[in-house]
């Protein structure tokens, strides 16, 4: 099975690239997706070995790095824990609603890759990113656009 690549976004002041850093093994489970169309992407098409845009959304709105998907889709452990963000009542083990992947920290960018600078670089004209309106925070990028991003980040 063929490696694809996925931009995912995180609010840094949530949780960021530095987060992700202090993990044991720089390793972290991408739960908290509370939208269908990204849901279906971690249940249905993203597998381990899969790579990774670490985006930071809000503040930054850059990529700072790259990260691998180590577990492919399975439920989202939060959905069942009452109290906490992204608990979901009508969620069950037996059906669950949501999905979660894990990541590892792959490598840091040199110098972190700016939307503005994203909409600068020919080749990624037509990246899910920068489409107006695109406000997934799981989304596929091409092979083209990710080396065109990874290349543009360990200059």
């Amino acid at each position: 099975m063929a490696i694809k690549y996925w931009l995912m976004k995180s609010d840094p002041d949530t949780y960021g690239w530095d987060d992700l850093a202090a993990e044991k093994r720089q390793t972290t489970c991408w739960d908290g997706v509370r939208n269908y169309q990204a849901r279906n992407m971690l249940r249905d098409e993203i597998r381990e070995g899969d790579g990774v845009l670490f985006y930071h959304s809000q503040t930054d709105k850059a990529v700072l790095g790259t990260a691998r998907v180590v577990r492919s889709g399975y439920p989202d452990p939060t959905q069942f824990k009452s109290g906490v963000k992204g608990f979901d009542p009508a969620s069950t083990r037996a059906e669950p609603r949501w999905y979660a992947v894990d990541i590892r920290r792959e490598k840091a960018f040199q110098t972190p890759i700016t939307l503005a600078r994203m909409k600068e670089i020919p080749g990624l004209r037509e990246m899910g990113l920068l489409r107006r309106g695109n406000r997934l925070s799981v989304m596929p990028v091409t092979a083209s656009e990710w080396k065109l991003v990874v290349r543009e980040g360990l200059v």
